[in-house]
């Protein structure tokens, strides 16, 4: 079977949210802008600042009735699935059903595994596991588990969420393991340091495991997290999306910005959203590149010269 896509593109992006400030001017610019959703990343410890996504998501969701909310990703194997089952059933509600929760297993950073004492081997059982006691948590009714890595006795965990079932879980990775893991549990799918052609194997194979399963499914998302630096030529962009990026993830980034970024021109830029769109993807997440200060304009600018050239 085909998977199950939507017919339209969405966009979202990145907000910087450091400040209550923050968070009501990126609602606002936002809104005004026409953008679809947040997304906000996962660390307990990062090669820079990082705030929890699940906070930043609340702080958000009291101030929007319109934006979809998604966490990409979050690390779910850093915690025990019963207490993130309470808090994701509780930020849906103040979302009003809007919220996505992407996962994914992380272990580019072992130390903030070692932090908590999970071993980073074990990342991906616990993963595929925790998604199992998050939907048993979100049905309300009584129920017990007994797995490798999480047992309780029956219980029941009230409210549930808003939507039924829980919010649609999305998930991250590149591995074989993780692209059957999105085909035989997730709704979803969502990308990260992929190129189009990538992202289109990686569909090939989600379909596969849901397939092999035999999953009846009616709809599924299909997201990509793209870095995105706009400039008067496409080695400028490269330069700058370099420097940033490489502060980030504390490596030289050059080799991967020019692999994995758009950048330079709108055109430049709608071109490689229309081949990722072309492979599969219906939702993007943009990270802007650069300055906080710079991040606005570069978001008006994609809002009004590269929208208008994928309609």
């Amino acid at each position: 079977m085909d998977l199950p896509l939507q017919s339209h593109l969405e966009f979202g992006f990145l907000p910087h949210m450091g400040t209550p400030d923050e968070v009501r001017e990126s609602v606002a610019l936002a809104e005004r802008l026409g953008y679809g959703s947040f997304s906000v990343g996962d660390h307990l410890a990062f090669a820079v600042p990082i705030l929890d996504p699940l906070m930043q998501l609340a702080a958000a969701a009291a101030l929007t009735r319109k934006l979809k909310l998604m966490t990409g990703v979050y690390l779910l194997p850093l915690r025990h699935p019963a207490a993130i089952a309470k808090q994701i059933a509780t930020l849906d509600r103040l979302a009003e059903g809007r919220l996505i929760l992407g996962v994914g297993v992380g272990g580019e950073f072992p130390n903030e595994f070692a932090l908590v004492g999970v071993p980073v081997k074990e990342r991906g059982p616990r993963l595929s596991e925790g998604i199992e006691v998050l939907r048993k948590l979100w049905s309300g009714e009584k129920v017990s588990h007994q797995g490798r890595f999480y047992a309780f006795p029956e219980v029941q965990q009230l409210p549930t969420p808003m939507q039924p079932g829980g919010p649609p879980i999305w998930c991250g990775g590149r591995s074989d393991a993780a692209l059957e893991r999105a085909g035989r549990l997730a709704d979803g799918y969502l990308s990260y340091v992929v190129t189009p052609e990538m992202y289109r194997t990686a569909i090939t194979k989600i379909t596969a495991a849901a397939d092999k399963v035999r999953r009846p499914l009616q709809h599924f998302g299909t997201g990509h997290l793209l870095f995105v630096r706009f400039g008067g030529t496409r080695e400028e962009a490269l330069d700058t999306a370099t420097k940033h990026l490489s502060v980030r993830y504390a490596m030289d980034f050059r080799r991967a910005a020019n692999r994995y970024c758009a950048l330079g021109r709108a055109s430049d830029v709608a071109e490689v959203i229309a081949r990722f769109r072309d492979a599969g993807v219906r939702h993007f997440v943009l990270d802007m590149i650069g300055e906080p200060a710079e991040r606005s304009l570069q978001l008006e600018k994609f809002a009004s010269d590269v929208i208008p050239l994928l309609q």
